[in-house]
């Protein structure tokens, strides 16, 4: 396969693909995150993933493939972005306590003028949280690069998640199998 770019600064994105014995290296994306309001909630993580390539193409030979990735989380239509500050988090898991809300992740793989783009959704409850387990996981964690405030691989993961319907992998932010499937289409 050709040199894989990872266009992502992403601590999990990385292990994932390491998980995956695939070799890459990584080039970081400085693309705004902005999308226009006409978007789907399904379209804006792809639309984003997609200014992230684009922003490290031109740092790139044409033989390598470039993965970029979005994820966010949306709560009965709402997106929930990185927390900016301890009372964000807080909110914003407070507002997923006990309740179903999905995580959405944009991939694009492009090649020259090649590209194959997609989105990944998958449903997540949590269990009712209390107060004091929110705050306790806000505090020890410190979530604030993370969409929605929280990662499941981490003890707010493994205490509070009730259900997952879809692909875990895409919560923790790279639907790892359907990116290994696509690849295999550039060889």
């Amino acid at each position: 396969m050709n040199p894989l770019i990872l266009a992502s600064q992403s601590p999990r994105r990385k292990q994932l693909l390491e998980w995956a014995n695939i070799p890459f290296t990584v080039l970081v994306s400085d693309a705004e995150e902005s999308f226009p309001p006409t978007l789907s909630k399904e379209e804006i993580p792809v639309f984003i993933a997609a200014k992230k390539a684009r922003a490290v193409q031109s740092k790139c030979t044409s033989e390598s493939i470039i993965l970029a990735a979005d994820t966010m989380v949306v709560l009965q239509d709402h997106i929930l972005g990185k927390p900016v500050h301890r009372e964000e988090a807080i909110s914003m898991l407070v507002s997923l306590s006990g309740v179903k809300h999905q995580v959405i992740t944009g991939v694009i793989l492009t090649q020259g003028d090649r590209t194959i783009s997609f989105s990944e959704t998958t449903s997540v409850t949590f269990h009712p949280l209390s107060l004091a387990q929110i705050e306790y996981y806000v505090d020890q964690y410190k979530p604030y690069d993370k969409a929605g405030g929280y990662a499941i691989q981490e003890w707010i993961g493994v205490v509070g998640i009730q259900s997952i319907e879809g692909d875990f992998y895409n919560v923790m932010g790279l639907p790892v199998s359907r990116v290994i499937h696509h690849l295999q289409q550039f060889k």
